[in-house]
Order: structure tokens, then sequence, then C-alpha cells
């Protein structure tokens, strides 16, 4: 298991954070009801409000789906946007709050899973940054004893808040420098959530194609897997048109890994991207994914 959580951060400099983390509390026990009605409002007002990453979302839509015209990519930029203001409330809720019911969550392919445990062995969720991340992993969370990696929080408070809400549920939860602990954990057939579908300056990386442009991409599926014996799988969520939520375990690749971690980190990131054109309007478009480019130059997203 990863290391317990320490004690909060209390000194006056993270008062300021702790302020919003208490609205975020307060927010987080809103009636449902409540949230899905304010949600897609909270979208059209961040859309109109973050600039930056409007326009961030708009280049990335318009590089991985230059078959639609202007007007489609416009449609799919403000439906993006209000999913992200649905997912806002959902992460609060994920955190700090109370689920669902479990009838509003339809889980599906738990007969990969257990096929993919046989004989003790662990095992790799992949997936991608949708809007209904964090809420898809807390509904899976009471079905299997599953652990998460993730990129802690650069606000000393926030990160105490968040990992202390997912430890809740989670059996554990790794930060990306924990590799040893994670692979423990695979190692004795526990259960580990990874998203490797976003850019990042740590960890070995390599470009290889997403949505047909060269990605700056994660080689940990392929070193977790090699290193550990488990078993990777796709893990696709959504939500679906009348508010309730859709789990999806695929079945395990097949004879993953190899010797070769750029062919593996290709094939997970065409698992992926297969997740997100399922889903394109709950992607999280406004992340700079295509910012490096193989030539060493990066890509102007301003």
């Amino acid at each position: 298991m990863a290391d317990p959580i320490p004690p909060p951060p209390l000194s006056p400099a993270r008062w300021p954070a702790w302020i919003l983390i208490g609205l975020g509390w307060t927010v987080a026990r809103w009636p449902l009801w409540l949230q899905r009605a304010v949600g897609p409002g909270l979208g059209w007002l961040m859309r109109h409000l973050l600039a930056s990453r409007r326009r961030v979302a708009a280049i990335n839509l318009a590089l991985c789906y230059p078959e639609l015209n202007d007007a489609q990519r416009d449609r799919l930029l403000r439906d993006n946007f209000r999913a992200l203001g649905l997912g806002v409330f959902e992460f609060l809720r994920a955190w700090w709050g109370r689920l669902p019911p479990a009838s509003e969550c339809e889980l599906d392919g738990l007969e990969h899973l257990e096929a993919a445990r046989a004989g003790g062995r662990g095992v790799i969720l992949v997936s991608a940054h949708f809007t209904t991340l964090e809420i898809s992993m807390r509904l899976l969370c009471q079905r299997i004893p599953l652990a998460g990696m993730y990129r802690p929080h650069e606000e000393p408070a926030m990160e105490w808040a968040v990992k202390r809400g997912r430890l809740r549920h989670a059996v554990a939860m790794f930060s990306r420098d924990e590799l040893r602990p994670a692979l423990r954990h695979l190692k004795q057939g526990g259960l580990l959530w990874f998203a490797p579908d976003q850019e990042t300056r740590r960890g070995d990386s390599v470009f290889v194609p997403f949505f047909g442009q060269p990605a700056w991409s994660l080689t940990s599926t392929h070193q977790l897997a090699r290193l550990s014996g488990a078993a990777v799988l796709p893990l696709f969520h959504e939500r679906r048109p009348d508010g309730r939520y859709r789990i999806q375990i695929l079945p395990a690749l097949q004879d993953f890994p190899s010797n070769d971690a750029t062919a593996d980190t290709a094939r997970i990131m065409a698992a992926l991207e297969d997740l997100v054109r399922r889903c394109p309007t709950q992607y999280l478009w406004l992340h700079q994914r295509f910012k490096r480019q193989p030539d060493g130059s990066k890509r102007r997203y301003g």
C-alpha cells in the first residue's frame, strides 16, 4: 500500500485553499437534482470566462476531427463545456459528497476482469480523462477493490483533501513517483486504475499517434505490465443522456506487453482513442495534448 496520508497542512499560507475546499465540500452536498440543474449553466459560464482553455479545446478538436466542419466542431465544443460543468459537480461529489443511487450506474464486463485475474494475476485498468472520471472511479470502487495512480496537486491543502476523499473508497492511491508500491500492489494480485493519455514532463515518454497526431505519451503502462506481469484492460465510462452512468470493462489486450515500449504505447493510445471516439463530448479536450512536437518545437495553443 501507499504510505498513510499525513496530517493536514494547516499553516496560514494554506488558509485560502482551505476556504475553497470548504466551499467545494458544501457544494458537494447539494442535492443531486440541483447539481444537475446548475451544471450546464456552469459549463456555459466556463466556456465564456476561460478563453484560453476554450482555444485549447478548439485547436484539439480541429486537429482530431478534421472531417467535421466549423459548425459541427463548435457544437461539439459547446456540448463539451456543458459536460465539463456537470463534471465539476461530479468531481466534488466523488471526493466529498454522496454517491448517486446504485440503480443509476450500469456496470458491464466484470467477466473480462475475472478472467484476467485468474491465478491471482494483477490487473491494470486503463482509461482516458473523461469528465466522468472521478465519479465513475468511485462508483467502480463500490464493486471492486480498486487502487489508483494519479498526479498530485501542487497545492498541499488540496492534495491532502482530495487524496483523503479518494481513500474513503479506493484501497490505495499511488502518485506517479510511487512506482515500487504500485508494482507491489499489482504483484499481489491487486487492481490498479491508470489514465496515461495526457502529456507530462515526468516519466519515460515516446511519440506515438493519437487521433492521427504525434503525441508525447507515457510508456508507464508497458513498464508496469512488464515488471508486474499484470493484464491490461481498457475501461470506458460515460454519463448517459438521462443522467445515469455506464462503466464498461473491455477484454484484456492480447500479447501485452511486448519487448517494444513504443509499440505497446501506440497500442494503448489507439485503445484510448477508440474510447474517446465513443463519447467525444465528455473528453477533457482543454488539456494541451499536442504541445510537444517531434522536432523539439512546441505547438502554440494561445
